[in-house]
């Protein structure tokens, strides 16, 4: 086994603590309208993805930094399988517009935040 493998863990295990935290403190924050912590957490992570995105084309980033950031952090802190069980549970609960609106709303943001993200390292060095 090699050490990349040790740092994706490493990361994801960072990622996932920060994902609960967040979550936790948004959504006692804003209360549970919609899933606003998933939709930080999610928006946040792309961001940070789109910031490494950007910095590995603008200079050398290892495979050792990327997979600790990119492929452990960022791929824990954001979800997948939250945001779609969250989209089903509104939906089941006859919220279905909220569902549609959140789950445009969040890859919409995802999209603009990577985008940003990836400028902006770019600008920056």
């Amino acid at each position: 086994m090699n050490w990349e493998v040790w740092l994706v863990g490493l990361g994801g295990g960072a990622g996932a603590a920060l994902r609960y935290l967040v979550d936790r403190a948004v959504s006692r924050a804003v209360g549970a309208g919609l899933p606003w912590g998933t939709f930080t957490v999610n928006t946040a992570g792309t961001l940070l993805l789109g910031l490494l995105v950007g910095a590995a084309s603008a200079a050398s980033v290892s495979p050792q930094l990327w997979a600790l950031l990119s492929v452990g952090l960022c791929g824990a802190l954001t979800t997948y399988s939250t945001f779609s069980q969250e989209v089903l549970s509104l939906v089941r609960e006859g919220r279905g517009l909220a569902a549609g609106g959140y789950a445009a709303l969040t890859g919409g943001c995802a999209l603009v935040a990577l985008a940003a993200g990836a400028w902006a390292a770019g600008a920056l060095l």
